[in-house]
């Protein structure tokens, strides 16, 4: 047969680079081979990551991984495809090429040829070939095998094609098969032998799903799930690496097969770094609850009061774990894009800069606004990445600092958490504040424990019981318990020394006269309120009883304004020298160091609480024993944003079941455990990840909130016009992530005409709403309350 191409392409020729499938399929082979190299510490720690302990199984596991490697794309050769990588702009192609490669493994001479070496699981090579570009599904719009509109039931074939031959020698040679392989099929039809082909997919899928999954059988899961994401990460090295002009081998010697982080490395890079900080010119001198904190071995649950010193605590276990496991990466995850970089400027940033790392939707953004602020110390490092390569550019990091999404999410197959899933396999991992996880979050926590292997430290202050007992139950091992609270004495004196005096009022309007009343005596405030709406109307009201603009912070601002916001919040707190007064969401609840002396809050669920209530008198420096901060609870006139009003009424009881005065954070510990509702136990088996079988489709990590959508804001007054602003910043390749705010979904302008090139995932909002004190408003100010 005489080929009608010279040469098969496997990426588009827009960059002026020419890709051909035979060398991105070797590429892919090779980095496969290369990342996860049984001889060293990735291929290592990826295989216990996935529970492969066995020589035998994690061969198995490589060899595997390399036949779907350079199978992938085999897909690539027809017409279509062919076509729409040669010529510019969108051409619709019949099938994907990933389904018509997992087809192709369905055709009898091919099975055949395979079985040959038991060694292959062939159902794990076509589910890794066919989800590798994690659109797959038995229904719905990425079906298997679902048809593009095009009225086409056929399509031209280049199976035959030398390249094609070539790869099929190089397969012969891995797996180490006797014979030959060569296809002639020419055409792709709904007729033999492709009809018995899709139905045998259609049913092996089918039977697959059922068959491997937790609880049925784990070892051969743990294969599936090892090469499925071992696939899509050789395959982002080998498309990356190319695209850049990268070799391959060079790039992974670099940022792969680095070091093992060595002994007193965590120390040196960050933990010595903030105790200077800390202590300044006095002596170091951790607390016996820290430095226990390191014995505690490879899987615990961290739970300690507010101010308590948790995350110094956290950095000892993550030095510990480095010691005893040969590791290359410490990741510290937060539940917030704050909170995470919060926890980047305290700590992570410490390291030398070609080792750490700020990984959350707005971090490039936050790292230049750092690098503007000439009184941070870390203003003249470079932390970025070679923006080009993505997720891999965070490869050769060393410490991190993100949110849980970014690394977490890979359960729910987002396609960058699974291309940073060997950072992760080779990390002791840190998760902060697991309270505030929603039930969605919560769940999937669980399934990550349960179902992988590695060094884990969860923490938070409190933790309704069920959860806890969930996390026990999967192996934390929960620290420090009633035995080690009596023998820790800085943490037994923290947490059981009195804090606060507590009160209940009727409404917002005796809050409000407590607030200007403690105002007027130079106190500190923080007012927090469960909704935006209300949060703006309890500030209007205190301007206009005492003709001074509270502090207003919650998730509605500009970026940009929203990090003044912040920052101010924080500097508020810090000084006691003058009366101030933050009016805040729940944006304030998590790692935010605030020292109120006065906390005002409207009654939420009652994690919640204690975590409000741990912003006011959390530092005991400085202050006289006696001292306690005045706590004010009051019920919100709406149940929203919380949509069971039991929890309210819980709450309730909760507040009423606390004495008046001298209440510790130890005994709100053990109140909330007294009336925290019971949750179902999680079983952590529930993932896509787990149970897709054959199939990916990205999820939802979080339970979404469908209310608002990111916006831009316009106006017709050019100072006020975001939009002109951003469209500007996108010519000249600069961030925009300054200007964009979260506004609800009726408020969007639905019917405005976006300009060229401006993001698809934005919107653009009315800028008339928008203050950049109050945030984005749902009444204009002329208009009737």
């Amino acid at each position: 047969m005489r080929e009608t191409r010279d040469k098969l392409l496997a990426k588009s020729t827009k960059n002026g680079k020419e890709v051909t499938l035979q060398r991105h399929l070797e590429d892919t082979e090779k980095a496969a081979r290369e990342v996860f190299n049984l001889e060293k510490r990735w291929g290592k720690n990826w295989c216990r990551f996935f529970k492969i302990y066995e020589i035998a199984e994690q061969e198995r596991f490589l060899l595997n991984l390399r036949i779907a490697a350079l199978f992938h794309d085999i897909g690539k050769a027809n017409e279509d495809f062919q076509t729409a990588v040669s010529q510019n702009g969108f051409y619709q192609q019949t099938i994907r090429h990933e389904h018509l490669s997992a087809l192709i493994l369905h055709l009898p001479e091919v099975r055949e040829w395979l079985s040959e070496n038991k060694e292959l699981d062939l159902e794990i090579i076509t589910a890794a070939v066919l989800s590798h570009h994690i659109k797959a599904c038995d229904t719905a719009e990425h079906k298997f095998l679902w048809m593009q509109p095009k009225g086409k039931f056929y399509l031209t074939l280049f199976d035959n094609h030398n390249e094609i031959n070539k790869i099929f020698d190089q397969i012969k040679d891995v797996a180490q098969l006797s014979k030959d392989l060569r296809l002639n099929k020419k055409l792709w039809n709904k007729e033999s032998p492709w009809e018995e082909a899709e139905n045998a997919g259609f049913e092996t899928a089918i039977k697959f799903r059922r068959g491997v999954k937790p609880k049925k059988d784990e070892k051969r899961l743990n294969l599936l799930l090892a090469i499925k994401a071992g696939l899509i990460a050789s395959d982002a090295v080998a498309s990356g690496l190319v695209r850049e002009g990268e070799y391959i081998e060079d790039w992974i010697n670099e940022k792969v097969h680095t070091e093992t982080i060595k002994e007193n490395e965590v120390a040196t890079a960050i933990i010595d770094k903030r105790a200077e900080i800390i202590f300044k010119d006095k002596p170091v001198k951790w607390n016996d609850f820290q430095l226990k904190s390191a014995t505690l071995g490879k899987r615990a649950l961290l739970l300690a009061a507010c101010g308590a010193g948790k995350t110094i605590a956290a950095w000892k276990w993550a030095e510990a774990q480095s010691q005893t496991h040969e590791i290359g990466k410490v990741i510290f995850l937060y539940p917030t894009r704050g909170t995470a970089t919060e926890g980047f400027k305290d700590y992570v940033g410490f390291a030398p800069e070609a080792e750490a790392s700020l990984l959350h939707g707005s971090a490039k953004y936050e790292l230049e606004e750092i690098r503007k602020n000439p009184e941070d110390e870390k203003s003249d490092k470079d932390y970025e990445t070679n923006a080009r390569l993505f997720a891999l550019g965070f490869w050769g990091k060393k410490y991190f600092s993100a949110t849980v999404d970014q690394f977490l999410s890979f359960l729910e197959h987002s396609y960058s958490s699974l291309c940073l899933l060997p950072v992760l396999a080779d990390s002791a991992i840190i998760i902060d504040e697991v309270h505030s996880f929603d039930k969605r979050m919560f769940e999937t926590l669980v399934c990550f424990l349960k179902q992988f292997d590695i060094p884990v430290l969860c923490m938070t202050a409190t933790l309704p019981t069920s959860r806890k007992d969930n996390l026990e139950n999967i192996g934390l091992r929960v620290y420090p318990n009633k035995e080690e609270q009596a023998e820790l004495k800085d943490l037994e004196k923290s947490e059981t020394h009195p804090r606060y005096n507590l009160e209940i009022v009727a409404n917002q309007d005796e809050a409000m006269k407590i607030a200007v009343e403690e105002f007027s005596k130079g106190k500190r405030i923080l007012w927090v309120v469960n909704t935006v709406k209300r949060c703006q109307n309890v500030a209007k009201e205190f301007e206009k009883q005492t003709q001074i603009r509270p502090l207003i912070y919650h998730s509605r601002f500009r970026l940009k304004d929203r990090k003044d916001r912040h920052e101010k919040t924080i500097a508020a707190f810090k000084q006691i020298s003058e009366a101030k007064i933050a009016i805040t969401t729940q944006v304030c609840e998590m790692s935010l160091d605030l020292d109120a002396d006065v906390l005002i809050t409207e009654i939420a669920p009652i994690p919640s609480l204690v975590q409000r209530f741990g912003r006011s008198n959390r530092h005991l420096e400085g202050k006289t024993e006696d001292f306690r901060s005045r706590l004010v609870a009051y019920i919100p006139e709406k149940d929203k944003p919380y949509n069971q009003k039991e929890d309210l009424e819980t709450a309730l009881a909760f507040l009423k079941d606390l004495p008046e005065k001298d209440i510790s954070q130890r005994y709100l510990a053990e109140m909330l455990m007294k009336h925290s509702p019971e949750e179902r136990q999680q079983d952590g088996d529930f993932a896509p990840f787990l149970s897709s079988g054959y199939y990916a489709v990205p999820g939802n990590f979080r339970e979404i909130d469908d209310f608002t959508n990111p916006c831009i804001l316009w106006s017709e007054d050019e100072k006020k016009n975001d939009l002109n602003k951003a469209m500007k910043c996108l010519e000249a390749k600069k961030l925009i992530d300054a200007f964009v705010i979260s506004v609800p979904k009726q408020f969007v302008l639905k019917e405005f005409e976006k300009p060229k090139g401006f993001p698809k995932y934005l919107n653009i909002a009315d800028a008339r709403f928008y203050d950049e004190d109050f945030g984005f408003m749902t009444q204009l100010e002329n208009e009737n309350e």
